[in-house]
């Protein structure tokens, strides 16, 4: 489940992504229009979205590395199209894939990188990660004297994610981060960022195509569908705005039941069901619409023009 952190009240204060009415225009064709979102200090957001929906030109946006064509885009306080190296080092980038040097060393890559940010350590943010903490987070301790070349998928994938917080950004986007990880190694990684997000408080902004892992992670999820924004919420929000039915199911005297809650709140069917013969009622269980439900529902208005979009202003989102 997602963490429901302090920060998810957030204020106006604590925004570290503010982004409104954004634009993209390549050619005549339009790939955003009017994207209006934010982000708070320590929330962790996945941004959703099919294949050509705006996502990577979104992000890259935010990172600073392309230029947006309209709209106001503030990141940590600064204008990305115009960050310094200053404000560049407050930022981790895990890209899908890291063109390494096979013949390096895991500790001697980490412990190079990491002098890139010795001269951006504050006082109240040291800088960078402690190589041999990094390598327990990112469970490479036992292979911190292996050459790259050498190690298997999963743990050139824990690699990626080490080089991308080496500096102990403030804000982290990921890229598809448990691409090649087995179940074990994803759940390590979903604690990874829960600690980097409760105990670091850095903002951690992911995309990704397995809707179980963002409904698991994010606190908010934002989708993007033909350039705009379809939903902004929490995985338990979008399902509720949805007019997908709840089932509830149950077993009574030996018997399964099932029940569609088609309008309104299966609480109250739920109650009622109880206060009939509570002691007969056994393996109760309600299922609301999961988020790849809403995420296909949402989708799938859009590409029928159902909904053109709409965006909410920029205190609502960041309220």
């Amino acid at each position: 489940m997602p963490r429901q952190s302090a920060s998810g009240a957030g204020t106006k204060t604590d925004a570290v992504i503010e982004v409104h009415d954004l634009q993209m225009r390549y050619g005549a064709k339009d790939v955003l229009t009017g994207v209006t979102f934010g982000a708070h200090r320590g929330e962790v957001l996945a941004l959703l979205g099919p294949n050509g929906a705006g996502k990577t030109t979104t992000i890259e946006i935010l990172e600073g590395f392309r230029m947006r064509s309209a709209g106001t885009v503030s990141v940590l306080g600064s204008d990305p199209a115009h960050g310094d190296e200053a404000w560049r080092a407050r930022i981790g980038v895990v890209l899908q894939s890291w063109r390494d040097h096979g013949r390096w060393r895991v500790r001697e890559l980490l412990n190079y990188l990491g002098r890139f940010y010795e001269p951006y350590s504050t006082p109240t943010q040291h800088r960078p990660w402690d190589t041999d903490e990094l390598l327990g987070l990112v469970g490479l301790t036992e292979h911190a004297d292996q050459k790259i070349q050498n190690l298997s998928g999963g743990q050139r994938r824990r690699l990626d994610v080490a080089i991308g917080i080496v500096g102990r950004p403030e804000l982290i986007f990921l890229d598809e981060p448990t691409a090649g990880f087995d179940p074990h190694a994803r759940r390590e990684f979903h604690d990874l960022v829960h600690r980097l997000a409760d105990f670091e408080s850095a903002t951690i902004m992911l995309t990704t195509h397995d809707l179980a892992e963002a409904e698991k992670l994010a606190d908010r999820i934002i989708i993007l569908a033909d350039g705009h924004i379809v939903a902004n919420g929490s995985a338990d929000e979008l399902a509720r705005e949805m007019s997908t039915a709840a089932e509830v199911r149950w077993t009574s005297d030996g018997e399964r039941h099932v029940h569609a809650v088609t309008t309104g709140d299966p609480t109250g069917f739920v109650r009622d069901l109880l206060a009939t013969d509570a002691d007969a009622v056994s393996e109760l269980e309600v299922r609301r619409a999961s988020l790849e439900d809403t995420y296909i529902t949402l989708v799938q208005r859009v590409e029928s023009g159902q909904d053109q979009g709409s965006e909410p202003p920029l205190q609502e989102v960041l309220s």
